[in-house]
C-alpha cells in the first residue's frame, strides 16, 4: 500500500516575551550584597580598636623596666615607640581586611566590619590604608633610631612590617598554617617590649624578659578568643589556624594557660616589687573572659571574651609599669 508522506507541522514555541526597561541601559542583576559605601565608624570598626591595648602594653612594661636602670622616663622616645606600636597594630589589622578579603575567607565573619569582603570599600583603598599606617611605623622607627644611634633597628623595623604583611598576605601567609601564635608572641611580646625598653636604657633587666613574656602570652590570647569565634568559617576557607589544626576544647585550655600564666610572673615579681600584687586586680577582666570561653553558646559572644582579653592586657602592662618605676 503506497504511503502519502505527511509534512511534520512546527509547533511555535512559546512567546517571546518583550524586554522591559531601556535597552540602552545596563541592567541590574539585583544582587543583594550591594552595599554602601565605607562610612567614618565602618572604618574605625575595621580597625578593630579592641585590639590596640596589646600595642600599648608592651610600652608600658617596657618603660617601666628601663627606669629600673636608668631611673629616668624618656617621654619622648616612649612616645615614639608607642605610635610604632599602635600604628603598626591597625595597619595590619587593615591588611588582614585586605588579604583576607580578597580570598573570600572574610565573606562570612562574626565580629568587627570587613572593608573588603563587604565590598564597602575597594581592595585597592584598604591596602593604600594599611600601606600608611605602615608608613607611619617605619618614620617613628627612623625617628627613633636616629635619636639612638642604633642603626641596626632599622632591620628590626623591616621584620616587623614584612611580618605584619605576611600575616594574611602574600602566597604562603603563615597566619594559614597554625603559627599566627608564635609570631604574636614574639613581636606582641618579646620585640616589643625588649626593644622598648633597650632604646631608652640601652640595657635589658630581668625583669623586661619576664614583662615580655606576660606580655607576649596575653596577647596569644587575644588571638585565640579571635580565632576560636572564626574556627567553622576559617575551616570552610582553608585557613589553618591553631584553633582548626587543634580544636575547640584544646584551645580553650591554651587560652586559659596564656590567660593566666602572665599573673603567675606578677606574681613572682611581687616578692621583689610589691606593688606588682596590684596586676591580680587585671583578673576581675580576665576570669569572665575565660567563662566565656568555657561557656560560649554563639560565636558573637566571643567578642566580649576578645575585649576582656585586651582590658586585661594593658591593666597588667600598667600596674606592672606602675610596680616598677614606684
Amino acid at each position: 500500500m503506497a504511503g502519502t508522506s505527511s509534512k511534520k507541522r512546527k509547533h511555535p514555541g512559546p512567546k517571546k516575551q518583550p524586554t522591559r526597561g531601556n535597552p540602552q541601559k545596563p541592567r541590574e542583576s539585583g544582587d543583594p550584597r550591594k552595599v554602601e559605601p565605607a562610612t567614618a565608624r565602618d572604618w574605625i570598626g575595621a580597625a578593630r580598636l579592641r585590639t590596640l591595648p596589646l600595642a600599648i602594653t608592651p610600652i608600658l612594661i617596657g618603660t617601666g623596666a628601663a627606669m629600673l636602670v636608668i631611673d629616668e622616663f624618656h617621654w619622648v622616645i616612649a612616645l615614639f615607640c608607642l605610635i610604632v606600636a599602635v600604628s603598626l597594630q591597625i595597619g595590619v589589622n587593615y591588611a588582614n581586611d585586605y588579604s583576607d578579603g580578597i580570598r573570600g575567607t572574610d565573606d562570612h565573619r562574626v565580629g568587627p566590619a570587613r572593608l573588603t569582603a563587604s565590598r564597602k570599600a575597594k581592595p585597592r583603598t584598604v591596602l593604600i590604608v594599611a600601606l600608611v599606617f605602615f608608613a607611619i611605623a617605619a618614620v617613628a622607627g627612623l625617628a627613633i633610631t636616629i635619636r639612638t644611634q642604633q642603626w641596626w633597628l632599622l632591620a628590626v623595623g623591616a621584620i616587623c612590617i614584612v611580618a605584619a604583611w605576611f600575616y594574611t598576605g602574600g602566597k604562603r601567609p603563615y597566619g594559614y598554617y597554625g603559627l599566627g601564635e608564635v609570631v604574636v608572641f614574639v613581636f606582641f611580646g618579646l620585640v616589643a617590649t625588649l626593644g622598648t625598653t633597650w632604646v631608652q636604657a640601652f640595657a635589658l633587666p630581668q625583669e623586661a624578659w619576664f614583662g615580655a613574656i606576660g606580655a607576649g602570652l596575653l596577647a596569644c590570647a587575644v588571638l585565640l578568643a579571635n580565632n576560636l569565634r572564626d574556627i567553622d568559617q576559617d575551616r570552610v576557607a582553608g585557613k589553618r589556624t591553631l584553633t582548626v589544626l587543634i580544636g575547640r576544647t584544646p584551645t580553650r585550655w591554651l587560652f586559659t594557660i596564656f590567660a593566666l600564666a602572665p599573673f603567675a610572673i606578677a606574681c613572682f615579681l611581687a616578692l621583689f616589687y610589691p606593688i606588682a600584687w596590684l596586676t591580680l586586680l587585671a583578673l576581675l577582666a580576665a576570669l569572665p573572659a575565660i567563662l566565656i570561653v568555657w561557656t560560649y553558646r554563639a560565636p558573637k559572644e566571643l567578642v566580649v571574651a576578645l575585649a576582656l582579653t585586651s582590658l586585661t592586657s594593658v591593666a597588667y602592662g600598667a600596674f606592672l609599669c606602675w610596680a616598677f618605676v614606684g
